[in-house]
């Protein structure tokens, strides 16, 4: 059978869609791994009466190392996930039930992390007389309110808590988006609606964090100040207006290969930028995670609206790089305890010189973890959002079925 040139075009498409997903993939797996050596960094971070000390003595390459990418994961999260409500406000459809995206994003992330939460709880915690507040507030996604035990048990898994305020606030806001857009005759004004209530989202915590710090001169130590949902929500609004303005273009005006890669190339040189120039309580400090957000946004932007070849975009699609971006987040997950026992058992240099070497050990052992986590627990987990259908509603695996 001769293609047609239909079957053609939509074959291009589907595997420009195709190659798009495996370049988003590969970002996860850089910043999986920027966020293991930002741990490792900041294990080897000495503190004294002179000031902070960081394991290595360059600014310029201190500043690479401690690089902060959760507000990457932010991005990327609330643009994936905001794609379907953006479509069906501005150019109308309906979406999914609220319950039945909650179900699906719960046996995404709750599964794995409830076993690493009971896991590393119960070896910390080895008699009956434990913290057990500790693991209600990591269990009930309520510790980051807690300006003691934020970072307990799971350190980086504070972030896991302003996920799921993000998808609470989507399935609330995403419905409301598209009742209010639907008697609304122009698809400009539509737009409008959308990008300024992704606009307020994005403002709000950047107008918190300003009045905490100059207006009330609370100190970035404050956890629950500067870490909770009210604080950094701006990088999820980021993704949701790039979902927006991805939904608004309808493939117009896509960037050239040399363009995207240009704003890509912009966006890390801006986050980078924020990281050598951030000092504790300075302007670059106060206001990193929204202003990255914004780098971030523009470099997905320079990857899923590129219409042209990008050569670097090769790199992304290796697969050693969307393998790892396929268990990010089981290394997420487990790469900080790793490294806490390991430092624990003495296997991992006791002095900031060993600061290379302690990167490796810890890639090593937590790479493999991840691997193991992925199939055994977060991969089949992820399976039981077949036990929903369509609608949100049971699913009968016996329809049809005669019984005698």
């Amino acid at each position: 059978m001769t293609a047609t040139p239909l079957s053609g075009a939509r074959s291009e498409e589907s595997a420009a869609v195709r190659n798009k997903a495996e370049e988003i993939q590969g970002f996860r797996g850089i910043a999986a791994l920027s966020t293991v050596i930002f741990h490792v960094w900041q294990q080897y971070h000495v503190y004294d009466a002179a000031g902070s000390h960081p394991p290595v003595d360059s600014p310029y390459l201190a500043a690479l190392l401690s690089l902060e990418v959760i507000d990457f994961f932010f991005v990327v999260s609330a643009y994936l996930l905001t794609l379907s409500y953006a479509r069906a406000a501005i150019d109308g459809g309906s979406t999914r039930p609220g319950r039945l995206f909650l179900f699906r994003r719960a046996v995404r992330i709750v599964p794995l992390y409830f076993i690493a939460v009971l896991v590393v709880w119960s070896i910390r915690n080895p008699e009956l007389g434990g913290n057990w507040q500790d693991l209600v507030e990591h269990l009930t996604f309520t510790h980051v309110f807690d300006q003691r035990q934020i970072f307990y048990t799971l350190g980086p898994a504070w972030s896991l808590s302003l996920e799921v305020v993000f998808y609470l606030a989507l399935v609330a806001l995403g419905p409301l988006a598209v009742r209010a857009c639907r008697p609304l005759r122009r698809r400009g004004a539509r737009v409008a609606v959308c990008a300024a209530g992704c606009l307020l989202l994005f403002v709000l915590p950047v107008v918190w964090v300003a009045v905490a710090r100059y207006g009330y001169g609370v100190p970035h130590t404050d956890w629950t100040v500067y870490f909770g949902p009210q604080a950094r929500f701006s990088g999820f609004a980021a993704g949701m207006g790039l979902a927006v303005l991805v939904v608004a273009l309808r493939g117009r005006g896509r960037l050239p290969g040399g363009a995207a890669a240009a704003l890509s190339a912009a966006a890390v040189a801006a986050v980078y930028w924020l990281s050598l120039d951030s000092r504790p309580e300075n302007l670059a400090f106060t206001f990193y995670h929204p202003l990255a957000a914004l780098a971030w946004a523009a470099l997905m932007l320079g990857v899923v609206h590129a219409g042209g070849r990008v050569r670097w975009h090769r790199l992304l699609r290796a697969r050693w790089l969307t393998y790892l971006g396929l268990v990010s987040y089981s290394l997420f997950i487990w790469h900080e305890p790793v490294m806490l026992q390991l430092y624990q058992w003495g296997l991992l240099p006791g002095r900031p010189a060993g600061f290379w070497w302690a990167v490796a050990v810890v890639l090593l052992v937590a790479v493999p973890v991840a691997v193991a986590s992925y199939w055994v627990i977060e991969y089949p987990s992820s399976l039981l959002y077949r036990l929903r259908d369509g609608r949100g509603r049971r699913r009968d695996f016996y329809a049809g079925v005669v019984t005698r």
